[in-house]
């Protein structure tokens, strides 16, 4: 394995998955994410999310929480749940000041929750600090792998 072009590869613009059941706000986080450099896939609900993640691994969600056909809390276990997408951060996005909601968000795992309306400067903070996060947590995965490689092959030199 060439260790060198698989981390140049890996250095592609970040894809951030936008869900909202509402246009008005899917367009208004897409434009605020304008300032953040990623490429931004809007989902109105949450099987057509589901669906995307499958196909292309974001590598940040924002998940509105009241959407009809499934909640963000149910989209939210789904994706955590299965090993393929548990290590997709997502940052929970809601209407809801009711503080039994964040924390039933927080209590399953969120990784941050940003309250409507949204203030731009906050999300865009949160959006590049979970990106950073994001892309050290792949870089960390990455080189342990080959780590791991060089040892199984240091192994087999040593057993010959």
């Amino acid at each position: 394995m060439n260790y060198n072009k698989a981390e140049k590869d890996q250095e592609k613009t970040p894809t951030v998955l936008v869900v909202d059941d509402n246009q008005e706000n899917l367009e208004l986080l897409q434009a605020y994410l304008e300032d953040v450099d990623c490429r931004t896939v809007p989902a109105r609900d949450g099987p057509e999310a589901l669906e995307i993640i499958v196909n292309c691994a974001p590598d940040l969600i924002l998940l509105d929480v009241m959407m009809p056909k499934m909640s963000g809390f149910e989209v939210f276990k789904r994706i955590k749940n299965d090993p393929k997408t548990s290590d997709i951060p997502i940052i929970m996005v809601t209407a809801l000041n009711e503080f039994g909601d964040i924390e039933r968000g927080i209590d399953s795992g969120t990784d941050d929750f940003i309250s409507k309306p949204v203030n731009k400067l906050e999300l865009l903070a949160r959006v590049k600090t979970m990106l950073k996060l994001k892309h050290l947590s792949d870089k960390l995965e990455r080189t342990l792998a080959y780590l791991s490689e060089i040892e199984k092959q240091a192994q087999i030199a040593k057993s010959d």
